[in-house]
């Protein structure tokens, strides 16, 4: 049984299908069209089906839209309609949902068909769309059409395929129908929901709206504000505490204030940053942390559960996610790595997928991310000759990659099935070594990213708590670690002005190349900790083809590309040509 879901809600599109409960491909449709997050430029300014994320899904399952046998689709319109919201402003309804007459209701799936059928439709420079392969002739009557409301589908992709047979789960989330904030025991395959908090009450939109006044773009830039907190001091907290009332049962209402009012003029977008907003930041992030925990202690107290799953885009904090696991009620925590909306279009998938066939049993558990699309090396070759890139083929991948990186070359690597979330966990990375303290400001250069950007570290899972302290299985890099004094002068580029670094951990089970990849960096260094940070630049998605890769290499001042077995370099005879002459070259390049 095929189970396909789909995000097209707020922001980050995605697509995945699920057979027999087993997870086959999940993507989000940016690493197609190339706009991030999903959302087209003004005067677009919508979100489209993830009609490229579909087609995807559908190839790796070798089918035709027509074998599908449910859709399922994360929100549900008709909870706005019952609450008599459909026509609140603080309500975002999705672009193709918007034409909709709640009075004269037309079936969805008829126009879900109809959008896809238009898409396959259309031709390209004179050429049939190659979404014609996969849609074209499905009918409505192919498949079972359901709407899984928002917050159950981030709950289930938090609790379904968790490590946990019984969970409490916890979402925080900048909206979804009318929840913000929900909560749920998790127990054989399925979902109780104990209590929820709704619109207007959202910690999620009080982070996005003081994402906003600090200069930065709102439901995209809030890790920004994450960063930019360990500068400053919690001056502020008591203003934020005055915004934020806790009550009983996991209750919160916030009371609306001027930002401006309160902290004066906003940022404007490029300005300097002072101390100032980075007190704001910092301010907000630690009244977070405290409301949050007080949060999960209750949510612990209600349910008596051992183990803790998180969702929603506030769940992508990992500053937040720490200081819950460190400091909160719960044994173990587990966040779904793609806890933002991209997520729900998986939870929604499981969900359906479970309910139908009745299963009370584990099916599958998310031990990594890599679920998006793979290219094998004859594909790479092709597409290199026929690009005219000269390259070289390497017969010992991980072992010439850790010496190029042992001698301080800045390396994009493209291997195998990307990641599904926001974070580059080892297929689409930009990776360097942590030994130079300068390796940090040149990485953020090369992104044309702020300076006060953090660079994470991926280290080996048996090695983390060696060189993090209380260190734990952590594959999805969504938990910051203190840096011990005596390690952090071996890895300075990896230590944020906290002393903290957001972790992630492999063992060889997960990804091969890459942990065999640290090995060989330590041999040469002693170290087994490399800087992993995402393959793109500022305002684009990360790369996902070999075309992307290339291009952004071309046009990005880094060293080399190494995709697959191939090695690609800005180095023409003894020239460097990458714009960091203060690197050594690699004896690997004479």
């Amino acid at each position: 049984m095929y189970t396909l879901g789909i995000n097209a809600v707020f922001h980050d599109t995605a697509a995945c299908i699920v057979k027999d409960g087993q997870l086959l491909a999940a993507v989000e449709d940016e690493r197609f069209t190339r706009i991030k997050h999903g959302k087209r430029p003004i005067p677009f300014s919508t979100y489209e089906l993830p009609f490229h994320a579909i087609d995807y899904c559908l190839q790796v399952a070798g089918i035709h839209l027509k074998d599908v046998d449910q859709v399922v689709y994360s929100f549900d319109p008709y909870l706005l309609i019952d609450e008599n919201q459909a026509a609140s402003p603080n309500i975002a309804i999705p672009f193709h949902l918007k034409d909709w007459e709640p009075a004269d209701p037309q079936p969805w799936e008829g126009l879900f068909l109809s959008s896809i059928i238009n898409a396959s439709a259309q031709l390209v420079d004179g050429y049939p769309h190659h979404l014609q392969r996969r849609f074209r002739e499905a009918s409505q009557a192919d498949w079972d059409w359901h709407f899984v409301e928002h917050h159950l589908s981030h709950a289930a992709s938090a609790y379904l395929p968790s490590p946990f047979e019984d969970a409490a789960v916890m979402v925080l989330d900048g909206r979804g129908e009318i929840a913000t904030t929900s909560y749920h025991v998790g127990q054989q395959q399925s979902l109780t929901r104990i209590g929820q908090v709704n619109l207007p009450h959202s910690l999620g939109l009080l982070y996005e709206e003081v994402t906003s006044y600090l200069g930065f773009l709102h439901s995209s830039d809030e890790y920004k504000v994450m960063a930019l907190a360990s500068y400053g001091k919690p001056t502020y907290a008591k203003d934020f505490r005055d915004m934020i009332y806790l009550s009983e049962n996991g209750q919160y209402r916030i009371q609306q204030t001027q930002l401006e009012a309160r902290f004066g003029p906003a940022r404007l977008r490029h300005a300097a940053l002072t101390n100032h907003h980075f007190d704001i930041a910092r301010s907000l992030q630690y009244v977070l942390e405290e409301t949050v925990l007080e949060l999960a202690l209750w949510l612990h107290s209600e349910t008596k559960q051992r183990y803790l799953t998180m969702a929603g885009g506030v769940a992508l904090n990992c500053v937040l996610n720490a200081r819950i696991r460190d400091d909160g009620p719960f044994e173990k925590v587990w966040v779904q790595p793609a806890a933002g909306d991209s997520g729900t279009a998986l939870g929604a998938a499981l969900w359906a997928d479970a309910k139908l066939r009745g299963e009370r049993q584990k099916a599958f558990i998310m031990s990594h991310a890599y679920w998006g699309p793979a290219y094998e090396d004859d594909v790479i070759a092709d597409f290199l000759e026929k690009a005219k890139v000269p390259y070289t083929r390497m017969e010992r991948v991980a072992e010439e990659t850790a010496q190029l990186l042992a001698a301080n070359r800045i390396v994009g690597w493209f291997q195998g099935a990307m990641e599904y979330g926001p974070r580059a966990l080892g297929s689409r990375s930009i990776l360097a070594s942590p030994v130079l303290p300068e390796m940090q400001a040149w990485l953020n250069e090369v992104k044309d990213r702020e300076d006060f950007r953090p660079v994470a570290p991926v280290v080996t899972e048996e090695d983390a708590p060696l060189w993090f302290m209380n260190a734990q299985q952590s594959p999805f890099m969504l938990f910051v670690n203190q840096v011990p004094p005596a390690r952090a002068a071996l890895i300075p580029a990896v230590k944020h002005v906290d002393g903290t670094a957001r972790i992630q951990t492999v063992n060889r089970e997960q990804n091969p190349l890459y942990y065999d990849l640290l090995r060989a960096f330590e041999q040469i260094t002693g170290i087994p900790v490399l800087i992993n940070t995402s393959f793109n630049t500022v305002g684009r998605p990360i790369v996902c083809s070999p075309r992307d890769a290339l291009e952004c290499f071309w046009t990005s001042p880094f060293d080399v590309l190494i995709m697959g077995s191939f090695l690609i370099s800005k180095q023409y005879g003894n020239k460097d040509i990458s714009g960091h002459s203060h690197i050594q070259t690699a004896s690997a390049f004479g």
